[in-house]
């Protein structure tokens, strides 16, 4: 068994000389070597991806190197097949070794949304904005419409709660080094447990809980096709908006206010046409579910985020901060229940990030 133990570089020849006997078998022609595959690095989780092009036929195929017991190959599988059945366009796997950590898939290529998107933006191309998130949404809403049982874990509360208390933990701990007193940690606890209580009360489907413009591929230089979807290994049954909330108030690109509520009401109006909601609700009930939950997200973020940098040594992640930091902002702002947030919020942890994150900028 070729464990996480190993070095990277014996972990990559490992992965090649696995694959070199099933790209032989794909290929019907025997490679007389390991692929010699280009790295094409890792993200926010343990797993390292490498691309291989066939001279002979211009084929590519990525390895993944995906090391137990930090990542589930299993899973992996698992999830991908479940998610195709219901229509999206997750890459297909070749070959799968859980044991090893092992994966042969195909190959979506480099076009991911977040480049396209910007562009679209710069050059004042609206039509392809629009293309690529009405797309993305027709894939989301053909995933949350399957009505086959799912073995996908809850978005239970225990679950929604965890995540937000890495807030507390990595942003407020380690990253500010704030020391939390017992009438402030009995306020975030409170509106941690009005934010879970909200998102349990929307309709529950299967959830991405990653579904994003880094996440999202233009496969075939077309826009509005289906995009390829990756990274949904930590899919699990939750909130409706969820994987809304990931794509329109994306941590990577920032749209107006306006536009938002433009494409979530295309979304809104779709759903409600194939009965997707459990229960009937007006646009701006729908809304503030939107927005609540983009606030559980977000606040989740912010500790996942530190967690990268300070953790795991992947301080691009700070960068990504200040977008964060403002959805938070103007969300909690929005709602009397979250008044007290709010309030202590921009008093006391913004004014101590803004000025670590330009200590980082120095």
């Amino acid at each position: 068994m070729k464990n996480a133990t190993q070095s990277g570089d014996e972990r990559q020849a490992a992965l090649c000389e696995w694959a070199q006997p099933v790209l032989s078998a794909l290929l019907q022609r025997t490679l007389p070597a390991p692929p010699a595959a280009q790295s094409l690095g890792g993200d926010a989780s343990f797993r390292r991806y490498f691309r291989y092009i066939d001279t002979d036929t211009a084929q590519s195929f990525l390895l993944v190197d995906a090391p137990p017991p930090n990542e589930d190959v299993a899973l992996f599988v698992r999830v991908a097949a479940e998610f195709q059945a219901t229509g999206m366009r997750t890459p297909r796997i070749y070959e799968a070794d859980p044991e090893q950590g092992f994966m042969l898939l195909e190959d979506f290529g480099d076009s991911l949304f977040l480049p396209r998107l910007q562009s679209a933006r710069q050059s004042g191309q609206e039509h392809v904005a629009n293309s690529l998130y009405e797309s993305a949404m027709a894939s989301l809403l053909d995933l949350q419409m399957d009505s086959c049982a799912s073995p996908l874990p809850p978005y239970d509360n225990d679950r929604l709660l965890g995540e937000m208390r890495l807030f507390d933990q990595w942003f407020c701990g380690e990253m500010l080094a704030l020391d939390l007193e017992p009438e402030t940690q009995r306020m975030l606890d409170d509106t941690w447990r009005f934010l879970a209580e909200a998102a349990i009360a929307q309709t529950q489907v299967r959830v991405h809980r990653d579904y994003h413009s880094r996440n999202l591929m233009v496969i075939g230089g077309d826009v509005s096709a289906r995009p390829g979807v990756i990274d949904f290994q930590d899919a699990v049954i939750g909130p409706i908006t969820y994987d809304l909330v990931s794509l329109l108030k994306d941590c990577y690109i920032v749209w107006s206010r306006s536009q938002v509520e433009h494409w979530l009401r295309r979304y809104y109006r779709q759903s409600c046409e194939r009965s997707l909601l459990a229960k009937p609700l007006l646009f701006s009930d729908f809304f503030r579910d939107f927005e609540l939950m983009g606030l559980q997200r977000h606040i989740k973020v912010l500790g996942i985020f530190c967690r990268l940098a300070l953790r795991d040594g992947k301080r691009g992640y700070l960068g990504d901060l200040p977008v964060v930091l403002d959805y938070v902002q103007q969300t909690a702002r929005a709602y009397p229940e979250l008044a007290t947030f709010s309030d202590w919020f921009e008093r006391v942890p913004l004014p101590k990030i803004s000025e670590r994150l330009q200590q980082e900028s120095c």
